[in-house]
């Protein structure tokens, strides 16, 4: 791990609004174990804006220089926070790059529910949505190379940031497959495509796979939901 991110994962402190490390979801439909947590304060306006400036911050200083040129001290700068406001959002630059790849996903469901996939089958769609996603990554290298990164590097700190951005993935497949009510062997379909599709995103930006490659990896992972199908369809 980098000497910042390890130096900041020392001085980890529970962000405005974030939730107390817990199990990471299997997914955003199921059901969690009923494990008791202190429930965080909504964020208010001031603090919510505050904290869009922070991701917007880190998601332009990734796109220019990837991992290593998102500095805290030039995160806050550029958000115009004070550094200690930013340590109290996000404790180290790993949990600030994973809570940047969370917004990132947010940005392109919206996107993608305007134009929604037009495949025939639940297997099409959700292919056609991740290879839509991937695109949109593929046109900011630095910052999926930055994002890619800080989940690697992801301990169990980071675990709430961690669950977002497989909720985010989770909700992103379910849409495409147009379902509300996901059986468990469908969520498990779910959860290996999740896999494929993260391991591609780093086999590409390593470049030891082309993108052809990719679409072929995320086609053929994608027909595991036909097989999981209980209708059949």
């Amino acid at each position: 791990m980098p000497a910042e991110a390890k130096a900041d994962s020392k001085n980890a402190r529970p962000a405005p609004g974030a939730s107390t490390p817990a199990t990471p979801a299997t997914s955003a439909r199921s059901t969690p174990h009923p494990i008791a947590h202190p429930a965080s304060p909504p964020l208010t306006e001031r603090q919510e804006a505050r904290r869009r400036r922070i991701l917007h911050a880190s998601a332009q200083l990734a796109s220019r220089g990837g991992f290593d040129a998102v500095q805290m001290r030039e995160v806050a700068e550029s958000s115009q926070v004070a550094l200690g406001t930013l340590y109290r959002y996000f404790p180290s630059k790993v949990h600030l790059l994973v809570a940047t790849m969370q917004d990132q996903l947010q940005h392109m469901h919206g996107t993608l529910r305007k134009k929604p996939p037009a495949g025939d089958t639940a297997a099409e769609r959700v292919a056609e949505t991740l290879m839509r996603a991937f695109r949109a990554l593929q046109r900011e290298p630095h910052l999926a190379d930055a994002m890619v990164r800080a989940l690697t590097f992801a301990d169990r700190s980071v675990s709430p940031e961690v669950d977002q951005v497989s909720r985010q993935t989770t909700v992103i497949i379910l849409d495409a497959m147009g379902l509300d009510d996901p059986t468990p062997a469908q969520l498990s379909a779910v959860r290996v495509i999740e896999h494929t599709w993260h391991s591609a995103l780093i086999t590409w930006l390593s470049g030891r796979a082309s993108i052809a490659q990719v679409k072929i990896d995320i086609e053929t992972v994608c027909r595991l939901i036909d097989l999981t199908d209980p209708k059949g369809r």
